[in-house]
This record gives structure tokens, C-alpha cells and sequence, in this order.
């Protein structure tokens, strides 16, 4: 009992704390707002470190070097924008290769990248063409393509660990996202923040846990081996 207490504290945790960011934590004074939203991120790196005790490997230390750089855009994003998309951009180039690092052929699933594929099109020339049409956003046309590229890569790289973690935690990165760009970029979506931060938090949390969910899966397969 006192074990799955522990286990559960820190995802309790992170719950709380995003909850407090998001439903009650005013927006002023902004360095407390910024404070409250880094800290939930900064516990899932902490529980994402603790699960990799389980059994590490390269692929886990990408993943948690991931989850520093989109803490990192987290601090960025309001204040630099495109800083914050650069860091936002690496930590998901860091998820693509530690997904790649565990990649597990399917032929189902390597068809992913068709849905992925026609996403990536669809947003990234819908932002682009809304994107260009301002002069002050101008600049930002080819790295707004980049990033939805590379999430696209990043979420197809992920399918193809066949990790279920991976997997919906990569889904929940790309609608997060992409209601983010939609929204600063087309046109306002109502309750934007909420379905950003709760997707994106939900999104970071996941992929923390595939780190586990994969050492759990190679203990398993060694058990196997060694009774066959």
C-alpha cells in the first residue's frame, strides 16, 4: 500500500499543480503565472528521471533532454515567441530521436504516416496562408512549417515504437499544438487556454510514462526468454 501510495504522489502532483495553473492562478502578476506553469512540467521531468531507473537507456535520456527543452519553451513562448518555438522545436527533434531509437516495424503502422501526412499538409499551409497574409508575421511562415513537420515526424516516429504512451502522448502534443496555432494564427477558439494546457500537460505526462511502459515491456520479453 505504501509503494502505490508513492508511485501515485507525483502524478497527483502534477495534477494538482496543473489544475491550479489552469482554473486558478490569475494572470497577474505574470512572473507567478509563468512560475505555476513551469512547475507541473518540472515535476513530470522529475517522475519521467525516477522511471528511468527501471532500466535506461540513450532513447530515455532523449526523451528526458525532450521534456527539458519543452519546459524551456514554456518559459519562452510568452515572452520570445520564436525562441519558444525554437526550444519547443528541438525538445520535439530529441522526441523523434528517442522514438526512432525504438522502433518496432508494423506495416499498420507505418500507414499512420498517410493520416499524419495529410494533417501536416492541411495545417501547415492553412497557417501558412494566414500567416503571410500579415506583414508583421511574415518571418515566421518557414519556421511554423518546420514545426509542424517535425511534430507530424515526431507523432509518426512514436506510432511506430507501437508504445501506447508514446502514442496518445504524441497525439495529445499535436492538438494541443495545433489548437494553439490555430487560435494565435486563423481565428480565436473558445476556451482555447484550457483545451491547450490541459492537452499539452496530459501530452508530457504520457510521454514520461512511455519511458517506464518500454523498461517494463523489456523486462517482460528477458522473463520470457530466460523461462524459454
Amino acid at each position: 500500500m505504501m509503494y502505490f501510495g508513492r508511485n501515485l504522489l507525483l502524478p497527483l502532483l502534477v495534477l494538482i499543480t496543473s489544475i491550479l495553473y489552469i482554473f486558478f492562478i490569475p494572470e497577474e502578476p505574470f512572473e507567478i503565472k509563468l512560475l505555476f506553469k513551469l512547475i507541473p512540467m518540472a515535476l513530470i521531468i522529475l517522475y519521467a528521471f525516477l522511471r528511468m531507473r527501471t532500466g535506461r537507456r540513450s532513447a530515455h535520456a532523449l526523451l528526458l533532454a525532450g521534456l527539458f527543452f519543452c519546459m524551456l519553451g514554456d518559459g519562452l513562448l510568452p515572452i520570445w515567441f520564436v525562441y519558444g518555438l525554437l526550444a519547443f522545436l528541438i525538445g520535439h527533434l530529441f522526441y523523434l530521436t528517442a522514438f526512432l531509437n525504438q522502433w518496432r516495424f508494423s506495416w499498420i503502422r507505418l500507414l499512420s504516416i498517410i493520416p499524419i501526412g495529410i494533417y501536416a499538409w492541411i495545417m501547415g499551409g492553412k497557417l501558412a496562408q494566414h500567416i503571410a497574409m500579415s506583414a508583421d508575421l511574415k518571418g515566421l511562415v518557414i519556421p511554423v512549417i518546420a514545426y509542424v513537420t517535425v511534430i507530424s515526424l515526431m507523432l509518426w516516429s512514436a506510432v511506430m515504437t507501437g508504445n501506447v504512451w508514446a502514442s496518445i502522448g504524441s497525439l495529445l502534443f499535436v492538438i494541443s499544438d495545433s489548437i494553439l496555432a490555430w487560435n494565435r494564427f486563423v481565428e480565436a477558439i473558445p476556451y482555447a487556454g484550457v483545451l491547450i494546457m490541459t492537452t499539452y500537460y496530459a501530452a508530457q505526462f504520457l510521454i514520461a510514462c512511455s519511458i517506464g511502459a518500454a523498461a517494463h515491456r523489456r523486462s517482460s520479453l528477458l522473463k520470457v526468454n530466460i523461462k524459454y
